[in-house]
């Protein structure tokens, strides 16, 4: 029973997290919102037993993409913040926010410390970084390659929109 509660706590905080960047106006505030997704599913994964899998989506997405998306939102110049913003209303959602985070922390902990029982441990095989990487370089070598040349086009184009012409 307490696992499902606490699953249900965390897919609600994704899902809202998830409302909240499709919703936002403001671009660096989205891109703040999707690394809570991210963070949120990735203790999804932990409290399913897939510590790997959990650490990878911390490490690519939440680390490297979205830097690469920061990186692109900041180079393209598109967010142009006003003069005076009203610091008194974003009070009560960062401190809701802040609640949330704390709550997912302490439902972590509680996890990690043995009060929260675990579902049954896969497998040796089933999370081994080996398996996984036979499988991603074996098996799936061709979409993570055509994965990876859609990437450096991203990349290239988001550089080339951002280069000024030289004046003549």
């Amino acid at each position: 029973m307490v696992e499902l509660l606490v699953f249900g706590v965390m897919a609600l905080v994704a899902i809202g997290s998830a409302l909240a960047m499709l919703l936002s106006r403001n671009t660096v505030h989205a891109a703040l919102f999707l690394v809570m997704n991210f963070v949120t599913v990735s203790l999804i994964y932990l409290i399913l037993g897939a510590p790997f899998i959990a650490l990878a989506q911390i490490s690519v997405y939440a680390g490297a993409i979205m830097i690469l998306f920061l990186f692109v939102i900041m180079l393209l110049g598109s967010e142009k913040l006003p003069a005076a913003e009203p610091l008194r209303a974003h009070r009560p959602l960062a401190l809701l926010v802040g609640l949330i985070f704390l709550a997912e922390l302490a439902m972590a902990v509680t996890y990690r410390a043995g009060i929260i029982v675990a579902p049954p441990a896969p497998t040796d095989t089933f999370t081994s970084p080996a398996a996984l990487g036979l499988a991603l370089f074996h098996s799936y070598a061709l979409p993570f390659e055509i994965t990876s040349i859609i990437l450096l086009a991203a990349l290239v184009g988001a550089v080339l929109l951002t280069k000024k012409e030289p004046k003549v």
